[in-house]
């Protein structure tokens, strides 16, 4: 059973390795940090959202062979519009993923850093150079088994690591229980909140998955393998996420500002070994979405531009190689990754509600899915979904506001 779930293993890990950055370890250690357990519920309805529209988004790129961003562009016939959804698509997920492949090659550089100790603290700018050399290897190659097999090996150390990390500190199970299942909500936790909404339902995976469940699939029968593979990894990916908040939670006398503080926080807690799963969690974290955010951009900039989305092809490979080549250029000259991440993930959770209604849209038109459309029960998760995205986004800007 096991040898076929792998087998029949598909593009949901690598989906779950996109989220889980060292975005989401750093919003995840500052949510467990300043607020405990209290917003594991926040983290059990995003990992509830993120798998109502990846199947939606798996479910249109099996029965429609097109990516979303190349489903917008065709269906789209208000030439203003057309070029208006574009250039937001664009812009969003090409340059935005530009700006934060420096926290994600940062933040596996980080992981290197704390690993490895005294002894390779001035070496940040080798590291980067070396994770930019291990994604552009593995992106060249452009075999998309390959890079399943290479991400999914990489989710697999990444989910054992945050999870031992948790298992150290031997959380109480009622508190945790709690922090799921009784929602806690103040004025000073709503930025964390959209962040981890943000964070965790990531506008880019929608089109990426789009794009790579036709890699792997071709027939309207293997919905349902999609659909589970979806399930299994996002939640996996979603206890991952409430590891590190319950690892970070743990922490009462240490000033934590980063994943790298947590790793130094828990040794004398917890001991060496605390601190080095953690390390090899975010080296992982960092990796994989190193790997992928190019990847996600090349395939929304090639649906976007009608350029098709051949792995091999000179333009897909173009745009990743210039979102890896600011990536490892940012990181090397040292930017401040926490503040950009930070901000990028609260931005994550602003653009969401636009990109998941563009895709409830498309979801609802028969001419595209025909008896694969949503269903009543689907489309009510889905506005559900657009409505909390909605008022957290709103929430937030308010409070920049206030604090302005």
């Amino acid at each position: 059973m096991i040898k076929n779930w792998f087998k029949n293993i598909g593009p949901g890990p690598l989906v779950a390795a996109a989220f889980i950055g060292p975005g989401t370890v750093t919003v995840c250690t500052l949510a467990g940090v300043d607020f405990g357990f209290s917003l594991l519920w926040a983290m059990l309805l995003s990992v509830f959202a993120t798998i109502v529209l990846q199947e939606m988004s798996a479910r249109l790129g099996i029965i429609s062979q097109k990516g979303l961003s190349e489903v917008i562009r065709t269906e789209i016939s208000n030439p203003f519009l057309k070029t208006l959804a574009i250039i937001l698509i664009l812009s969003a997920i090409v340059i935005g993923n530009a700006a934060y492949e420096a926290g994600n090659i940062s933040g596996s550089v980080l992981g290197l850093e704390v690993l490895f100790g005294d002894a390779f603290s001035n070496s940040s700018t080798v590291f980067s150079v070396l994770i930019g050399v291990i994604a552009f290897v593995l992106l060249f190659i452009g075999n998309y088994k390959v890079l399943e097999k290479a991400l999914v090996s990489l989710v697999i150390l990444m989910s054992l690591a945050f999870l031992i990390t948790a298992i150290l500190t031997k959380p109480d199970i009622s508190q945790i229980l709690k922090g799921l299942f009784v929602p806690a909500f103040s004025s000073d936790s709503i930025l964390t909140i959209v962040a981890l909404v943000g964070t965790t339902v990531v506008p880019y995976n929608l089109f990426l998955h789009a794009a790579l469940v036709k890699e792997k699939w071709k027939d309207k029968s293997d919905l349902k393998l999609a659909r589970k593979d979806t399930i299994i990894a996002i939640v996996l990916g979603g206890i991952v996420s409430m590891s590190i908040i319950i690892s970070a939670a743990a922490i009462k006398t240490y000033e934590v500002n980063s994943a790298a503080d947590l790793a130094k926080g828990l040794e004398p807690l917890f001991g060496d070994f605390a601190s080095y799963f953690l390390s090899i969690g975010l080296f992982a974290a960092g990796i994989t979405s190193a790997i992928t955010a190019p990847l996600a951009a090349a395939y929304v900039a090639s649906g976007c531009l009608g350029w098709g989305s051949n792995l091999k092809s000179p333009k897909f490979r173009l745009v990743w190689m210039f979102i890896l080549g600011v990536g490892v250029l940012f990181s090397s000259i040292g930017f401040k990754s926490i503040e950009i991440i930070k901000f990028a993930q609260v931005a994550n959770g602003l653009l969401l509600p636009i990109i998941a209604g563009f895709l409830i849209w498309i979801m609802n038109k028969s001419s595209i899915l025909g008896r694969y459309k949503n269903t009543t029960l689907q489309n009510v998760f889905g506005f559900v979904i657009l409505a909390i995205a909605l008022f957290l986004g709103v929430k937030s800007i308010l409070k920049v506001f206030n604090l302005l």
